[in-house]
């Protein structure tokens, strides 16, 4: 009798440990590209990063150092979300990157939208 209440609890855990969202892991996020995420990476990240996430958007040619390459696989797998959302919001100098990477202080307050971004990113690994 006491096995099969053993193997329950051990099934609810289980289930409640696979449930739980990731808070920074380098797999894939349980955000969306929303709508406004888009607006955002096109609008200002597209222009360093390209359309293509390969960091040869227009603005890429006069800068030193290249903007990153999203379809890096060995670097998507190096960074967390949790990296990723910092340096959306605070820029590269707050990371110990590129200054010329801006930092986005209006998304502060629009995490939805930061977790869209960041949901952009990884849509470009390979």
């Amino acid at each position: 009798m006491r096995l099969p209440l053993v193997a329950l609890v051990c099934a609810a855990l289980f289930s409640l440990a696979c449930s739980k969202k990731e808070e920074g892991g380098t797999g894939s996020t349980a955000a969306k590209v929303t709508p406004e995420a888009e607006e955002v990476f096109t609008q200002r990240c597209s222009t360093c990063h390209g359309t293509d996430g390969k960091g040869s958007g227009p603005a890429a040619a006069n800068l030193n150092p290249k903007p990153r390459d999203y379809t890096d696989s060995a670097w998507q797998g190096s960074v967390t979300d949790d990296a990723l959302r910092t340096t959306i919001v605070k820029g590269g100098a707050a990371v110990g990157k590129s200054p010329l990477m801006p930092p986005n202080p209006d998304l502060e307050s629009k995490p939805a939208v930061v977790d869209g971004l960041v949901a952009k990113i990884r849509s470009f690994k390979k």
